[in-house]
């Protein structure tokens, strides 16, 4: 049986997320006609098999740089899932975590922010965002 996990993990292996992540980049950048750039980042994560990444909209505001969203992620890459760990934005100003501490879990937050990112990754790639074969920046 499918689950939500399932199928963000489809949508960020259709954004060309996994292909980033497998090509060992750092990070990486979408851009498409007519809407703002998606920012990828890859974090650090001490579990074998499990990254953490960071998806992002940003605009400019009086010269600074706004999330709109930026959520965490984490990707189960051999079990082929991937659930959301946070969300936060600019304005106005947002930050929430799905396990605020160790052991600790938000069920509802769980459930509304893997709802959100999976509608956020659809409109994305309905948007035509992809990092493909996009230039990206190599580890040190």
């Amino acid at each position: 049986m499918k689950t939500i996990y399932d199928g963000i993990y489809k949508k960020l292996e259709m954004l060309g997320v996994i292909e980033v992540l497998e090509a060992g980049h750092d990070s990486g950048k979408s851009r498409s006609s007519g809407f703002m750039d998606l920012s990828l980042d890859i974090l650090n994560e001490e579990t074998p098999g499990v990254v953490r990444i960071a998806l992002a909209h940003y605009f400019e505001q009086n010269g600074d740089l706004c999330a709109d969203p930026d959520m965490e992620i984490r990707v189960y890459k051999e079990r082929q899932l991937a659930e959301a760990l946070t969300f936060q934005m600019a304005m106005p100003p947002i930050y929430q975590e799905v396990y605020p501490e160790p052991g600790k879990v938000a069920p509802r937050l769980k459930k509304e922010l893997n709802s959100f990112l999976n509608t956020w990754l659809k409109n994305c790639l309905n948007q035509g965002h992809s990092f493909k074969a996009m230039p990206v920046s190599h580890q040190a």
